[in-house]
């Protein structure tokens, strides 16, 4: 939201609010965050170490927290610093662009990638106080990277710099993803093949720039409304800033950054994957007043036509299926055309899943 599309300031607005009623949020989503989320960081070096003792722990910190809310924090990852640091220079340098040459890569009603100012393109109300930059990453050989000819074909030549950097990021967030499903898989007691096997070359993920603006009034608005994400897991870089808050024990409790760490949630294709024993947790973005906040988000997705399913490991008298199979494609469909992502997304896809396949 640089000058040329940022909301207006005027004081003139319905009811004298400073922000656009279209960007206010019902008071219920608003209640502020006075704790700090007591998520574990866990060193990968150790778990890679040679003390297996070490690795049990992390693997003990991991399921810990995704049986409390699924979140938790991964340091000594391996990321390259400098690959972190241009990736996000590149995402400030965009957003940081004149409003008509964003909008060269506008994303269109309907469609998955590009720019976005607010989600104003899907949405009348409860717009988010935020910019996105959303694009596909996939892992195939033989042909021009998609990351790449994204930017290319989207904001020009000039942009291959760009699209090379966010290959290589995700590619980096690829191979991480791989090892902490690996750490998951062990953490339910499950071969980790099985998992791993969701996710293997040929299926695509997402990433997204998001770039939070500072905002007068952020105590009218979110950056992010309340929701969980329908993927399987969610690897975040957010800077210094911080705004990233997770509701847990019925209340409303930030994230603080860490120096040098990736942030780690359980997506709801996972929760369904753990036969609902890992929690996908729901969070939300908050907005600052003095400043601007930025964050980089890679969403795992699986593989788009393979069945979801838990392992007959994790099911049992006590703990039956609770869901029913579908694959990746049917729940993007469910909430790109039928519904807002929210809290309860996953309940409201799985009922709509079943309505529409026992329909004559």
């Amino acid at each position: 939201m640089d000058s040329q599309t940022r909301p207006s300031t005027s004081p003139q607005h319905q009811n004298n609010l400073s922000i656009p009623k279209q960007f206010v949020w019902p008071d219920e989503h608003l209640a502020r965050a006075h704790e700090e989320l007591n998520e574990p960081a866990i060193d990968l070096g150790s778990y890679f170490g040679a003390d297996p003792k070490a690795a049990r722990n992390a693997i003990r910190l991991v399921r810990a927290a995704c049986l409390s809310h699924g979140f938790f924090q991964v340091l000594n990852h391996g990321v390259d610093v400098e690959l972190i640091r241009a990736a996000q220079d590149c995402a400030v340098a965009f957003f940081k662009l004149p409003g008509d040459e964003k909008m060269k890569g506008e994303k269109k009603r309907g469609g998955m990638w590009g720019y976005s100012n607010a989600h104003a393109e899907r949405f009348p109300s409860r717009l988010p106080w935020k910019e996105t930059l959303t694009f596909g990453f996939h892992e195939r050989c033989g042909d021009a990277p998609l990351t790449v000819e994204f930017f290319k074909s989207s904001f020009g030549q000039s942009y291959e710099h760009v699209g090379l950097v966010f290959q290589k990021y995700c590619e980096a967030m690829k191979k991480l993803s791989i090892v902490i499903i690996e750490i998951l898989g062990k953490s339910l007691g499950i071969d980790p093949s099985y998992y791993k096997g969701y996710f293997e070359e040929g299926c695509s993920s997402i990433m997204r720039c998001n770039f939070y603006p500072s905002c007068q009034d952020p105590a009218l608005t979110l950056g992010t409304g309340p929701h969980c994400d329908p993927n399987s897991i969610t690897i975040l870089h957010q800077d210094q800033v911080g705004g990233l808050q997770v509701f847990v024990d019925n209340k409303w409790k930030f994230v603080r950054p860490r120096n040098g760490a990736f942030v780690v949630n359980i997506g709801d294709t996972f929760q369904v994957l753990s036969n609902g024993i890992y929690k996908s947790c729901v969070h939300r973005a908050v907005v600052n007043k003095e400043h601007d906040r930025l964050s980089l988000a890679f969403f795992l997705c699986p593989t788009e036509d393979k069945s979801i399913r838990a392992p007959s490991d994790l099911i049992s008298k006590e703990q039956p299926r609770m869901y029913p199979e579908f694959t990746w494609s049917d729940l993007l469909h469910f909430t790109q055309h039928h519904y807002r992502a929210d809290d309860a997304t996953l309940q409201n896809f799985c009922n709509w899943f079943l309505s529409s396949n026992n329909s004559p």
